[in-house]
Formats: structure tokens, sequence, C-alpha cells
């Protein structure tokens, strides 16, 4: 549901419910890297955001740009033989990072949920949508097959599934797209998890199935509570869902905020290029700006700041040094990781805002 970076950022994001609340998630200091033949892939480095009850964090980047496999990471979904892991994941007060894999199977599902990118492939093609929700709720509940799937048509008529009884017996390719994810999203939902997380979960839909998608997660966010991780490379959905936006780029965080931070006072040239490069409905524009060149490969990536090969900004330290996460203006909420100085980005982010809000009039 791409509107565009000039989509007005919705006010009651600003004082979402779950501001001030304690963390259900941490997660400090995760590093995760492959070993292949050619080397060590380091698929995510140094991350770390917290994410209260409630809110919504959104997860921004290209593809390759290591949201998803913290997302895994956070679910227990990788595999420890070929997976190197460390630091820390705190998910409602237990540790992740080093817990057996029995007891990250119980926390999966109760404590956290995923909603993936591809129902298709996410749902068994030959059992039907209610033999499967069945299976995720007695995997958490002893509870006999009839409650079971009482359960299961309740949660479907939730997300909107029209005769959910009926609908039980059906196979996932009797569904269309929207209806698939809405079956993932019953699915998700049905153990009450406290914290769901959604990789992509609207890329393959059209662009009235996507916003139907978006309004049923916040609907239901706001009635079971839950902590929402919105996976996503469209800022457009970003601006519409989203409380917190870290914004990645080859493993690392390029910038991370509240959404009014990085709508109102983008401050990475990374997210500049994000911003300016979405198709917008309401304005003018023959041709689509694009960041230029393609993302680094992880094997062996640039040195100094990994962005520096795209930069239109760059400068001689770029590409030696790697500027560190800092708070822009002493503002310990707004953080980036660029070696420009204050002034040069506060006159390009007003610049880009300026741009993008004559083009929309």
């Amino acid at each position: 549901m791409s509107t565009g970076p000039t989509t007005v950022v919705r006010q009651r994001r600003v004082d979402a419910a779950g501001a001030g609340r304690e963390p259900y998630l941490t997660v400090t200091d995760l590093n995760v890297a492959f070993p292949t033949a050619d080397g060590l892939v380091r698929a995510v480095q140094d991350l770390s955001y917290s994410l209260a009850l409630g809110r919504t964090l959104a997860i921004v980047g290209e593809s390759g740009s290591g949201k998803s496999v913290s997302s895994m990471a956070i679910m227990g979904l990788h595999n420890r033989a070929s997976t190197r892991m460390s630091g820390s994941i705190v998910l409602g007060g237990h540790e992740i990072v080093g817990m057996e894999p029995e007891e990250v199977r119980r926390h999966r599902g109760v404590a956290a949920a995923m909603i993936f990118q591809d129902p298709q492939s996410s749902l068994h093609p030959f059992f039907t949508v209610g033999n499967q929700i069945v299976e995720a709720y007695q995997a958490h509940h002893a509870v006999s097959t009839r409650v079971a799937k009482d359960r299961a048509v309740e949660m479907l008529g939730r997300v909107g599934i029209p005769s959910p009884r009926r609908r039980m017996d059906d196979y996932p390719h009797q569904f269309s797209g929207g209806m698939r994810q809405r079956v993932m999203i019953a699915m998700a939902l049905i153990n009450n998890p406290d914290l769901l997380v959604a990789d992509e979960p609207t890329t393959a839909l059209d662009v009235t199935t996507q916003a139907q998608i978006l309004t049923l997660i916040e609907k239901l966010q706001s009635e079971f509570g839950s902590a929402v991780i919105m996976i996503t490379h469209d800022l457009g959905v970003v601006a519409e869902i989203a409380d917190d936006v870290v914004v990645m780029y080859a493993a690392e965080v390029a910038e991370k905020g509240t959404v009014g931070q990085i709508f109102k006072q983008p401050h990475h040239p990374y997210t500049w290029g994000l911003m300016g490069s979405l198709p917008r409905l309401d304005a003018h524009v023959e041709r689509l700006v694009q960041i230029q060149g393609q993302p680094p490969s992880l094997l062996r990536p640039p040195s100094g700041c990994r962005f520096h090969p795209r930069c239109p900004y760059v400068m001689n330290i770029c590409k030696t040094a790697d500027p560190a996460l800092a708070p822009v203006s002493d503002d310990p909420t707004h953080l980036q990781a660029c070696h420009l100085d204050e002034e040069t980005k506060n006159r390009e982010a007003a610049k880009l805002l300026a741009s993008m809000m004559a083009e929309a009039s």
C-alpha cells in the first residue's frame, strides 16, 4: 500500500498504546553469521532495539539487509549447526540465544508467532486449513479436537474468512492470496502470542488487499495487546502502521527512531534514497528516483561505511572509517550512522521533504 513518503503519519501513533512500558522484547548486539565454502556471511551485525507490548516496530531495508534473518533469530528458526549467533534476545524475560531447541519450540507460537511472506509455501498443500490451524493450537494446549476446531473456526471468523466453519475443510489452493494470508494470521494468533512478527506480509498482494491486511493486523493487535514487528521494504507501509523504525543496510543499522523522526527528520543518505525512490500516486513524476548501484556482498563488504559506494555524499573518511551509531542532536531516541555533519544532514533532509511536498501539491 505505497502511498509514498508524503503519507501522513497518523497522530495516534505518536501516543500509541504501549509507549513508556517495559520492553517485552530486547535485542542487544545481535550478530548472525553463516559459514560457507567461500567464507563467513555476516548477515546481521550489532543489531539492538527494544519493543513494548502494544507497539509496532518496522524493520526496513532492501533484500539482503538482514531484516528477515534477525526476525528468524527471534523465533529461534536458525539451524544451530550452520549458524553462528551471538548477543542477546530477551523475549518475555527469557533469553532466546543459547536456549535449548525444545524450550524454544515451547515459546514459539505462544510467546511469539510469525506470518511469512508467502502463505502458499507456508501452508501445507495436502492438508486442509482447518487441520493445520487445529494442529497449531493443540501443539500448545491439551484439548480435544472438537475444542480445537471450535477455536480455529473462531479465529478464521475474526480474521474475516466468510463461512469459517465450512472453509475449515478447504485446502490452501482453494483460497485467494489475500484469504490465504488471513489464514496465516489466524494460525499465528490462535495461541494469543504476545509478539507477532510479520515478514513482508503484503508483498504479493494487490493494493486493496494490502490495505485490508494491514488494517486487520492493527485491529487484532489492538484486541490482543500484542507487540508487532513489521519486516518491509515499503516506507508507505511504515508510515501507515509503525510506531518505531529501524532502517537496515548491509546487515547493519543505518538509522533508528520513531516513525515521526524518520519521516520528518531523516538523517541518513540511505533513508533519503528509500524515501525518494517510492512511487507516489499523488505526484506527477515521469521517472522514479533510484538508489544507484547494488547492495554489497556480505562475504566481502566494503571498508568504512558500507553505503559509501552508492552514496552521492561520500567523503574520504567514509571509505575508511565505519561510522558509529550516534544520537541526532543529542536526542538519544533518534540514532544514525553517517559521517556527514549535522548541518548538512538537516539541510539535505529539509530539501528532500520540500521536494516531496512540492511534487504532491
